[in-house]
């Protein structure tokens, strides 16, 4: 569970939920109209501008904002560090096996790679190609909360012209108080959908993304290293110098 995105979210709608009842009233601020235009907008158009591909991809993308995969950075370090003295003792062919079992898709695809008996060269290029395709696809799901960010206030913009309109047709003494509160609730949504629905996801996937990024880079190296023959101790230390003091084990000491 993303507890920082829950808890934010609950403060920020707390807090101006407070506001709108500080001299005021709650039913005040909701206007199905205005939450038609402003909302309905934003999904139409979103709808619009995104391939069917991707839109069978949303509730996932909303999944992984609310309930973000784990990576623990020590933890891969770790697995290769086992790998790598496998590799120095029995050979990179040894290493079948265990990348056989292996839970994550990426480090197994990785050692399979050396495995196989590829050019070094070659293999960290596919491994780096790998990663930047991965990137192109995250960077994907976080512009789509990123356009819904921007359209809500350019759909609040739109509601109030049509409240505006409305109220000047009805000059005369019609409905003017239900014509300003389109003109002005539309605002309201615009700017509320935007900051506090689409702009923390947006967030929350891209932070899920530099999570799964940085172990991914760790792989890399790790698996660079074990084809080079380093010595397992070595690529502990090299590894775990990519991550902050806090992270490090400090006292762990991979063998020979």
């Amino acid at each position: 569970m993303n507890i920082s995105l829950i808890i934010g979210a609950v403060i920020s709608i707390g807090l101006v939920v407070y506001g709108m009842l500080n001299g005021g009233e709650l039913s005040y601020f909701i206007d199905p109209a205005s939450f038609a235009i402003t909302v309905g907008g934003t999904i139409g158009v979103l709808i619009a501008i995104s391939p069917l591909s991707f839109l069978k991809r949303v509730p996932k993308l909303f999944k992984i904002a609310l309930l973000p995969p784990k990576y623990d950075p020590q933890k891969y370090i770790t697995e290769l560090v086992e790998y790598a003295k496998i590799a120095r003792s029995k050979g990179l062919l040894a290493l079948e096996d265990g990348a056989n079992k292996c839970e994550d898709p990426f480090m197994k695809q990785s050692l399979m790679l050396i495995v196989d008996a590829n050019d070094s060269s070659k293999v960290r290029q596919m491994l780096e190609d790998s990663l930047d395709f991965m990137e192109e696809r995250h960077a994907e799901g976080a512009e789509f909360f990123a356009k819904g960010a921007s359209l809500c206030p350019a759909f609040g913009m739109l509601g109030t012209l049509v409240g505006l309109i409305i109220m000047l047709q009805n000059m005369d003494g019609g409905n003017l108080g239900q014509a300003m509160a389109i003109a002005l609730i539309t605002t309201l949504y615009g700017s509320f959908f935007a900051n506090i629905v689409f702009t923390p996801l947006e967030a929350a996937l891209k932070n899920a993304h530099a999570a799964e990024m940085f172990c991914m880079r760790i792989v890399v190296e790790g698996v660079m290293s074990i084809a080079a023959g380093s010595n397992p101790r070595l690529i502990q230390e090299k590894l775990e110098f990519m991550l902050s003091k806090s992270e490090r084990k400090g006292d762990s000491a991979a063998g020979e």
